[in-house]
């Protein structure tokens, strides 16, 4: 018997908050498996510089390269506004991402940012299509 319309939104809800939960734990983690799985073959990418980024393989060969910059990071995300339409979502969430450099451990990036994330169900799981930053601020701090 098939689920009804409330118990499959309550369902693809916590699905798509999924996906950001996992893209989060797999940057902090640095596990570029599940980071990649995270996004659609063909997403695009805005908002992380001037640059536009086609493609799950081309964006993840770009964190992986940015990350080298950064020792531990923590992204942290707020509750995840979502419009749901059948296998197509529209999201919205804060994010507030800490960084330690790498060349300077006791100097900090702190970014309020949010992430605009259309997601669609492929093959069963839900995966980004488009994914953009909306950088709200940033502050560098020195512990020295």
């Amino acid at each position: 018997m098939g689920k009804d319309m409330s118990e499959q939104n309550a369902a693809d809800r916590f699905a798509v908050q999924d996906v950001l939960l996992n893209y989060t734990c797999a940057v902090d983690e640095r596990d570029m498996v599940q980071y990649r799985n995270c996004f659609a073959d063909d997403v695009e990418v805005v908002g992380f510089g001037e640059e536009v980024f086609h493609g799950g393989d081309v964006w993840t060969e770009y964190v992986t390269e940015a990350l080298k910059a950064y020792g531990p990071t923590q992204h942290m995300l707020g509750p995840m506004f979502a419009k749901i339409d059948g296998d197509v979502a529209h999201t919205r969430t804060d994010v507030q991402a800490h960084h330690y450099l790498i060349d300077a451990p006791k100097t900090t990036l702190t970014l309020w940012a949010t992430y605009k994330s259309d997601m669609k169900k492929i093959d069963g799981e839900w995966k980004i299509t488009r994914h953009e930053l909306v950088s709200r601020g940033t502050r560098i701090q020195s512990d020295q």
